[in-house]
């Protein structure tokens, strides 16, 4: 089935890349809502880079959101700007990139770098776009992002969206003819994130047709679905709807601040693995664990860990959807009476044992995974599932910033 697109929702970027001069090994690093309780991590990762130019200087880690200074904004904007006028980053053209990864695991991963329309992505409780959400966006968080992005002159991105690919028909195909495309880049990622390889496409529209072949349902057609950065998405969904209020009709077509830069991945890729989103909370008290007992269904073991016990035995719902809205819901209320518990969201058990016995009174929650296949026939029916509720890979297999666009 071809289904006939009355908007163009995937569109070729013209993307940003260091000139040749730059070490791209300290030029790329994580996602910054990786390693959130660990500044270690981070400290480590300055070292290294010193002042060489980075995507460092152009994002702000979660680890230092509570200790954000008054001009951190204005210096990541200003550093973005020097790039720009220093020849630092230079354009290389509009069209797709296409990204072999090898995590630190040695497992290969395949996507696909464009830019989407955001008028054919909402994150508002029971729209149905063509791009969707997969866990629910807490409106909250999007303000303070937005006054990063708004006068931003350029975007980073670390969001993933997953297609439905059963039989690998369009980002492996691409790959098997990765002999007949320039490669741009090709080295090793630091902090352990293994080895990064891209290759420029410039016949796009093929692929873009290729895309809409996979829509199963024209009359409530999904394209694509939110792997990682749902919330960034949607900051760049507020963004683009502030803008739009002050431009006339004719210009909101092609301003840039329309469309954001994503990385499509096949859901059904041998390299993508779904890991669950543990929770660590901090400063609660021994009644935490007690009432959490009681208010989830008990079907499946899963563990929990408490500095004073140590791991022992916790049964949650079998459903993972509805362990994530069970034990989610409960922490919500938790937290929301007692003011001086937090959370953390933490990908890998190692990491997670790792922070609960760095810190004391904290109690550390094993989350379970969600199938691949249950996602999409699972947004299809409209619902979301509670944020953080799977994880694309561990922490040091997620996207690295690289790519940039302008949005302004």
């Amino acid at each position: 089935m071809t289904l006939k697109v009355k908007n163009q929702p995937i569109v070729a970027p013209d993307f940003l890349l260091p000139h040749k001069g730059i070490d791209l090994s300290k030029w790329a690093v994580v996602a910054c809502d990786q390693f959130t309780s660990s500044p270690g991590y981070w400290q480590e990762l300055l070292s290294y880079i010193d002042d060489a130019p980075s995507t460092y200087h152009m994002m702000l880690p979660e680890v230092y959101l509570e200790k954000m200074m008054p001009d951190t904004i204005s210096q990541i904007h200003k550093n973005m700007q020097e790039y720009l006028k220093d020849g630092t980053l230079q354009s290389i053209g509009s069209s797709f990139m296409l990204i072999e990864r090898i995590t630190n695991l040695n497992v290969r991963r395949l996507g696909l770098m464009v830019a989407i329309d955001l008028e054919a992505y909402d994150y508002a409780e029971g729209s149905k776009p063509m791009i969707r959400t997969t866990e629910k966006t807490i409106v909250e968080r999007i303000p303070p992002r937005v006054k990063i992005r708004e006068h931003a002159p350029l975007e980073l991105s670390h969001i993933m969206l997953l297609v439905n690919d059963r039989k690998n028909r369009i980002i492996e195909r691409l790959y098997e003819k990765k002999a007949t495309l320039k490669k741009r880049y090709d080295f090793v990622l630091n902090m352990m994130g293994g080895h990064i390889r891209g290759y420029q496409i410039f016949d796009t529209d093929p692929i873009i047709q290729e895309f809409y072949t996979l829509i199963e349902d024209e009359n409530d057609p999904v394209l694509f679905v939110v792997g990682d950065g749902n919330h960034s998405l949607a900051t760049a969904k507020a963004h683009w709807e502030n803008v739009k209020k002050t431009l006339p009709v004719e210009k909101q077509v092609d301003h840039p601040a329309r469309f954001a830069m994503v990385e499509i991945v096949n859901i059904y890729d041998e390299g993508l693995d779904f890991e669950g989103i543990h929770r660590v909370l901090f400063n609660v008290g021994p009644d935490f664990l007690i009432d959490l007992f009681h208010a989830v269904d008990k079907d499946v073991a899963t563990w929990v860990y408490t500095k004073e016990v140590g791991k022992e035995e916790f049964f949650i719902p079998k459903s993972t959807a509805e362990a994530y809205e069970q034990i989610q819901t409960f922490i919500d209320n938790y937290l929301l009476h007692h003011k001086e518990a937090s959370i953390d969201y933490i990908h890998g058990e190692d990491e997670l044992l790792r922070v609960c016995k760095h810190h004391p009174n904290a109690v550390g929650i094993a989350m379970p995974t969600l199938a691949k296949k249950d996602l999409f026939p699972f947004i299809q029916t409209g619902k979301v599932l509670p944020r953080k509720s799977f994880s694309m890979g561990c922490a040091t297999a997620k996207r690295y910033y690289l790519e940039s666009r302008r949005i302004r």
